[in-house]
């Protein structure tokens, strides 16, 4: 039998799914929250001077309320038409190929008064004072934060030592933790030296960095901690050093009898100790390193109006800014009729803004239809609290709105809302859940508060276990397993029965 290699040239038609530049960006876009997309627009105004900010004085103001964006669609129909607005981002900056499509893109991201002429521009010079009040805000803004690290050195630096130990302790703060624990053994340390230094060398260097403030740094475990901040600590201590160091195993579980007959004590003496012990840090690193958490700026704010009994739904105010085509670029356009070079370079400065113009648009109108969705869903939360959490998946939103569920995914993700009970994440309000004995759908968050709820009031001279928790879940309609109210409760940092017992 006799095999043939040949190249057969032939035609395959296929349909294939393409993400154009377009289409990128405005689901990179759609994802930025509110500080993220103001930095965005800042780097694009500064890259490209096509585009320009309308001055805030001129800009067109929204309808208040539910009319500040159109409903979400409720049929075939309208979803149909909703997702064409989405699918035109894809081709809408593709097709710029003459002089004509920049002239109409010049003139849809612009506007014009009456008589003409262009008002609102935010003029070089504008931008150079905002520019400058950049910079002032930047020489007004508080100090980065000190880190751990850098607090001990500086205090390590100080201290008067040989050469040889100051740079063993300099090793041993480089290993910690951000809590300010010694995660890694003194032999291992020892082993990156050449040649290695003796551990009883470390265990010295060690002992006068655990000197350091704050006390009970450079700790090997839990235990360790708590003893360095009771040997700073002024006053007698001695009862509480016993517990830790004699009796840890039974603090830790509760056993407050069994340490109290131990250490033959009577149980106000105990009770005495264990409030000194109390005021300890487990995590003394933390308290004095502040780690920089971002601050939470909402997206979206939800208010309530007693009049109409409603919730109204509006964008904060950083997603607001109108940008538009710079109208200098008209003049340039009809001077670059003739001269291919120039005309090439307002393509591609024009494209960019109105890429950038379509995206932040879209992302606006649909960050606001799907905060609609969700405040129209969670009624009850607003109204009632935590545990009226209902079942909402981004699939249904997807469904509702003709898009895919990732596209609801991007809309929420990093987004938070104000409302009248708080600020919270949007995507807190996406949960599963299951229905009740009573038809009620009620999502995992709402289970878990009542979970909390149910700790709260119980007696803690005699805590209930979970199966307790079980039943009284069963008594209002949530049958769940012991399993998961285990689960639940280590979730929600309650510690079991035997350990939140109060003596």
């Amino acid at each position: 039998m006799s095999q043939f290699l040949s190249q057969v040239a032939r035609q395959l038609l296929q349909q294939q799914q393409r993400l154009t530049p377009q289409l990128i960006q405005a689901m990179d876009i759609l994802q930025l929250n509110a500080l993220a997309l103001e930095s965005r627009i800042n780097q694009e105004l500064d890259n490209n001077p096509a585009l320009e900010v309308v001055a805030p004085d001129d800009e067109t103001p929204e309808p208040a309320g539910d009319a500040a964006a159109p409903e979400p669609p409720a049929d075939a129909a309208e979803a149909n038409e909703w997702r064409e607005r989405e699918e035109s981002l894809v081709v809408r900056a593709g097709d710029a190929r003459d002089f004509e499509r920049l002239d109409s893109l010049v003139r849809e991201y612009d506007w014009l008064e009456d008589d003409g002429e262009y008002r609102g521009t935010r003029s070089r010079a504008a931008r150079m004072e905002d520019s400058d009040a950049k910079l002032d805000a930047m020489a007004n803004t508080t100090a980065r934060p000190q880190r751990l690290r850098e607090l001990l050195l500086e205090q390590w630096a100080l201290l008067d030592m040989d050469d040889n130990t100051r740079r063993l302790g300099a090793a041993i703060i480089d290993q910690l933790d951000d809590v300010g624990r010694l995660p890694v053994a003194l032999e291992e340390i020892a082993a990156r030296f050449d040649p290695p230094p003796p551990v009883s060398k470390l265990e010295d260097a060690l002992a006068r960095v655990q000197l350091l403030d704050p006390p009970g740094i450079a700790a090997r475990d839990l235990q360790e901690c708590l003893l360095l901040q009771l040997e700073a600590m002024p006053g007698d201590t001695e009862l509480a050093r016993q517990i830790i160091e004699e009796q840890f195993e039974n603090l830790q579980k509760n056993r407050l009898p069994v340490i109290a007959r131990n250490l033959n004590v009577s149980m106000d003496e105990l009770k005495a100790a264990l409030r000194v012990i109390s005021r300890l840090s487990m995590h003394p690193g933390s308290d004095v390193s502040d780690q920089g958490a971002p601050p939470v700026v909402p997206d979206v704010i939800v208010d309530y109006d007693p009049e109409r009994g409603e919730y109204q739904v509006r964008l904060a105010r950083a997603n607001q800014r109108e940008l538009r085509i710079a109208p200098e670029f008209r003049e340039a356009l009809e001077k670059a009729r003739e001269d291919k070079t120039a005309r090439d370079f307002l393509r591609q400065k024009i494209d960019a803004a109105a890429t950038l113009i379509d995206a932040v648009r879209f992302r606006r109108q649909r960050l606001l239809e799907v905060a609609k969705a969700v405040v129209q869903a969670q009624r009850e939360f607003l109204d009632k609290g935590e545990q009226h959490l209902r079942v909402l998946r981004m699939s249904e939103l997807a469904e509702r709105f003709g898009c895919d569920p990732s596209t609801i995914s991007r809309t929420v993700d990093e987004k938070w809302v104000q409302t009248p009970r708080g600020i919270y994440p949007l995507r807190k309000f996406f949960t599963g859940g299951f229905a009740s004995d009573n038809g009620e759908a009620l999502g995992w968050d709402s289970i878990r508060a009542k979970v909390q709820e149910i700790v709260d009031r119980e007696d803690k001279s005699d805590p209930l276990n979970d199966d307790e928790i079980v039943s009284r879940l069963s008594a209002q309609g949530v049958d769940i397993s012991r399993r998961t109210v285990a689960k639940y409760r280590a979730q929600l940092a309650i510690p079991p029965a035997r350990q939140r017992k109060q003596y």
